[in-house]
């Protein structure tokens, strides 16, 4: 098929709610991935971060493969052996104590959300049900994760929204402190916001939140959707920190590729949600699972030491490059900010006509290549971006107005 009938098919067919980009993606391995004329890309966004171990890892297709000839789907209201393995690996990875299984991000979030507010329910009755999120945050794209978001572009058409959400400014303490009362709780935060533009939280902003948490009795979410699962050098990016959270989410790099969530619970809300106080038809599916196991193990100390040296050596050489402001982020997981006149929609599109792929986040350029990157691969996608980066600068000024 032609990428022009594909992608006539697709407007024709297919919901008009992405605006995608000029890639037909048919294959792919480790890094790199061909389109449907077999051009070949560097990929630096692994999917927006799902893509733990690149395209079609050897092992994960394996395990993926052996489980779907044993079984593919049962209810849960059955046992299955994948789907201990993976609660009892992630548990032992995290110091978490239990696991809900989801498919998604935004599912895990619910999930964080029902178990706070049932929490403070069962302990200090109703009313105590407001959670503080913070401003710049996303936690996905269902109503009431969309209420837990704090952006208001994110707000607009789809109200109202479910009560409940306060929502405090990043990395200033007497604000989020002055928003917490006998209302309060649970607070949820991205220890780097990613959809928000690869914006670390401070470290004694976290610190403090933490106390602030544990001296109230307000439980602690941490949503590691974007930022867990070995992203950022640590298997949660909380763990930089010595954070022990009462709750965290995860979804994205977990599952290698298939889709799954999961809300792994603290000692203080292992035992919150009984029986039929929270379901689903297909979390935990036991082929999702099967590859799942396979990236957890997957993710040991030294693959965790590399993704550390890799984004040291990315943000290195990213910083000597022309119309590189800063660099923010941790490990594989990077925002770039540019200088006047680079705008990150158009350099992410001059990027993928020249064999990049890369993602933007508001303002910024993003990073999120697959965890086991090799240096050739992050190489060669370095001198693509740098290239165009330069070429951009160097457009005479009359060309540049009239691109834009």
């Amino acid at each position: 098929m032609y990428f022009s009938e594909l992608q006539k098919l697709d407007k024709q067919y297919i919901a008009n709610t992405y605006n995608r980009m000029g890639l037909a993606a048919q294959s792919g391995f480790g890094a790199a991935c061909a389109d449907i004329s077999g051009r070949k890309y560097i990929d630096f966004s692994s999917g927006i971060g799902v893509n733990s171990l690149g395209f079609t890892d050897k092992d994960w297709v394996e395990a993926v493969k052996e489980q779907l000839d044993k079984l593919g789907h049962i209810s849960n209201l059955y046992y299955t052996q994948p789907q201990v393995a993976l609660a009892k690996a992630l548990c032992e990875r995290t110091g978490m104590s239990r696991v809900f299984f989801a498919n998604s991000g935004a599912e895990a979030n619910e999930g964080a959300i029902k178990t706070a507010r049932k929490y403070s329910s069962d302990k200090y009755g109703e009313g105590r049900h407001e959670i503080i999120t913070l401003v710049n945050s996303f936690h996905g794209r269902t109503v009431t994760t969309l209420a837990a978001t704090g952006q208001e572009a994110f707000h607009k058409h789809f109200g109202p929204f479910p009560e409940g959400f306060v929502y405090a400014k990043a990395n200033d303490i007497a604000d989020l402190s002055a928003r917490v009362s006998g209302k309060t709780c649970a607070v949820m935060i991205e220890c780097i916001q990613g959809e928000g533009g690869v914006v670390p939280l401070d470290k004694g902003f976290i610190e403090a939140v933490s106390e602030i948490c544990a001296e109230k009795d307000i439980l602690l979410i941490t949503d590691e959707v974007q930022t867990g699962v070995g992203r950022t050098g640590r298997f949660l990016c909380g763990q930089h920190f010595g954070l022990k959270p009462d709750i965290v989410t995860l979804a994205k790099g977990l599952g290698g590729g298939l889709p799954i969530g999961a809300v792994l619970f603290g000692e203080k809300t292992k035992d919150t949600l009984g029986f039929g106080d929270h379901a689903t038809t297909f979390g935990g599916n036991p082929v999702i699972c099967a590859g799942a196991v396979r990236v957890v193990e997957s993710i040991d100390g030294k693959l965790l030491d590399d993704v550390v040296e890799k984004g040291r050596y990315i943000g290195e050489r990213l910083l000597k490059m022309r119309g590189v402001k800063s660099v923010s982020g941790k490990g594989l997981m990077l925002g770039i900010e540019l200088a006047e006149p680079l705008a990150s929609g158009e350099v992410a599109a001059e990027c993928l006509k020249n064999g990049l792929v890369i993602l933007t986040a508001k303002h910024k350029l993003r990073m999120l290549p697959p965890l086991n990157i090799g240096k050739k691969e992050i190489d060669t996608g370095l001198d693509i971006l740098e290239s165009v980066l330069c070429e951009i600068l160097d457009r005479p000024e009359e060309t540049a107005k009239e691109i834009k």
